[in-house]
């Protein structure tokens, strides 16, 4: 009988010709948060009154190793190229089990000797020695949620922390890591181009090595869907951009990806793994993970109810769903990540990723040079700056439908 982690019935002859596997990383998910955000669609859950939380992360620790166990035979032997745990708000767990969890994880996996190790923080949730905690857990890298350091906008997206607190997040940081990521949000609920300047200001004068700066847009099933902010119009979110591009490249950040901004040596190892169409496995509550056969790719999904992951995984069953990516929808998982990066791909790249020949491509490069989105360099294919501002329609191209 086949199981979701049955390797020989991965391995099996396929019609995908991959002629070597890609990259691997490591996706760990801690669900919980103090308070759900009203913009979030994440599978994030906030923390019960009259939960004994530290027997429930510690039991969550101990699932995500079975889940990790029963994991091994579809990665054996791969080296991890980068380790990211995220949320929720991984922060709220102890340094201690975080020092657990990346030991586990090291017991198990070949992690490469420079792994990226991230961790996904939020101010408001730790103390002054928490973040030198993290770091010497094992933590290499952090993601500060930020959004905003303004208190009043702050407040219209929900958020739990102040901006006294988000400063004082960003300097501990500075001090605990060589290397760190600044979350910001803009076109939030009242927010003006002199408001966006001055988070941009504060957040440059940290001189973070790595920024991330995301367009707020209303996702359905969350509370800001129910009840829609008013946000700033659409020229004014163009203007906006503009000035963080602008900004950005004035501070030393190139943007490397349509929402990141990096200094020199310090890009994001596991992001531009998912941008190049790499593996991960997930782990954890409604984890997605990506893993490649020689034959097949395979998308895997956890359960999501952090009681239910529980349960399932300590009882290996931790997989909700699995199912091999149609050879037809690969051209459009491709691009999806391919075409945020600035660097761009090559057709080699491609052939290498999806196990397809260029001509599963058909025209729609063609287009996307026609319309201005899409140019080529010698062997490199890159989105022009056009094609970042219309990046869902140069993607849409490659839908197997378009």
């Amino acid at each position: 009988m086949f199981t979701m982690t049955d390797v020989s019935h991965y391995l099996r002859p396929g019609t995908l010709q991959l002629p070597a596997l890609p990259p691997l990383s490591l996706y760990v998910h801690l669900p919980w948060c103090i308070r759900k955000c009203p913009y979030c669609d994440f599978n994030s859950h906030e923390r019960r009154a009259g939960v004994d939380t530290a027997a429930q992360q510690a039991r969550y620790v101990d699932a995500l190793m079975a889940d990790l166990e029963a994991s091994l035979p579809l990665v054996w032997g791969r080296p991890v190229v980068s380790v990211f745990i995220g949320g929720g708000t991984p922060s709220l767990f102890a340094p201690e089990l975080i020092d657990r969890l990346i030991a586990g994880v090291r017991a198990r996996l070949p992690l490469e000797p420079a792994c990226e190790i991230t961790l996904e923080a939020n101010p408001g949730t730790f103390e002054r020695e928490r973040f030198a905690a993290f770091r010497a857990a094992g933590v290499t890298r952090l993601s500060i949620g930020v959004q905003s350091f303004d208190d009043r906008l702050l407040q219209a997206i929900g958020r739990v922390h102040d901006g006294a607190q988000a400063r004082a997040a960003v300097e501990e940081a500075a001090r605990a890591f060589d290397t760190f990521n600044l979350d910001l949000m803009y076109a939030l609920p009242g927010q003006s181009l002199a408001d966006l300047q001055h988070d941009l200001d504060t957040a440059l004068a940290f001189r973070p090595p790595h920024l991330s700066v995301y367009h707020l847009t209303i996702e359905p099933n969350t509370v800001f869907a129910k009840f829609p902010p008013r946000v700033p119009d659409e020229d004014v979110a163009w203007d906006m951009l503009d000035h963080i591009t602008a900004a950005t490249a004035r501070a030393g950040l190139e943007r490397y990806e349509v929402s990141a901004y990096a200094r020199a040596g310090h890009r994001c190892v596991h992001n531009q793994n998912y941008w190049q169409f790499g593996d991960y496995l997930g782990l954890g509550a409604g984890a997605h993970g990506k893993l490649s056969f020689p034959h097949r790719i395979v998308r895997q999904v956890r359960h999501r109810q952090p009681e239910l992951y529980m349960d399932k995984a300590l009882a290996g069953d931790a997989i909700a769903q699995a199912h091999e990516v149609a050879r037809r929808d690969l051209p459009f998982e491709y691009m999806l990540n391919a075409l945020r990066l600035k660097d761009g791909f090559t057709l080699r790249d491609y052939v290498e990723s999806t196990g397809l020949p260029p001509s599963s491509l058909g025209d729609a490069l063609e287009k996307a040079e026609q319309n201005g989105w899409l140019e080529r360099d010698g062997a490199v294919l890159r989105p022009t700056a056009r094609g970042f501002d219309f990046l869902s329609d140069l993607q849409a191209l490659f839908l197997p439908d378009a």
